[in-house]
């Protein structure tokens, strides 16, 4: 069983990954929470408590930026990454910007095939 320390909310997100500040991967966001994410990747040039930073742009009309996470691998599999924000230098507004995005899709998608389903 597993004991999380935050609740993780899935969805889908593309992002870039970071290297020693080159770009060595494309991955999605699959779920995060306020303390981690799991990327979705087939990019395994990588170690255990390596960090990394992620950029992503969330697709809202109100800001044209690019965001960037920092964290470091706590789990790797043979389709992504285990992530953990803990003990790196980021904003908590992105962390929480990015939390509310991926709730407002996936609300979205409960709101959206629940309406299909209605329709049939």
């Amino acid at each position: 069983m597993e004991h999380r320390l935050s609740q993780r909310i899935e969805g889908e997100l593309p992002i870039l990954v970071y290297k020693r500040g080159m770009p060595v991967a494309t991955g999605q966001i699959q779920d995060a929470s306020r303390r981690g994410l799991y990327v979705a990747t087939d990019y395994s040039d990588i170690r255990l408590n390596q960090p990394i930073q992620l950029a992503f742009k969330l697709p809202d009309k109100r800001q044209d930026c690019h965001r960037v996470l920092n964290a470091h691998v706590i789990r790797r599999s043979t389709g992504g990454l285990g992530l953990a924000f803990d003990g790196s230098d980021n904003d908590a507004r992105v962390i929480a910007d990015l939390i509310q995005w991926l709730q407002g899709q996936s609300l979205l998608a409960e709101y959206s095939t629940g309406w299909q389903h209605q329709r049939h």
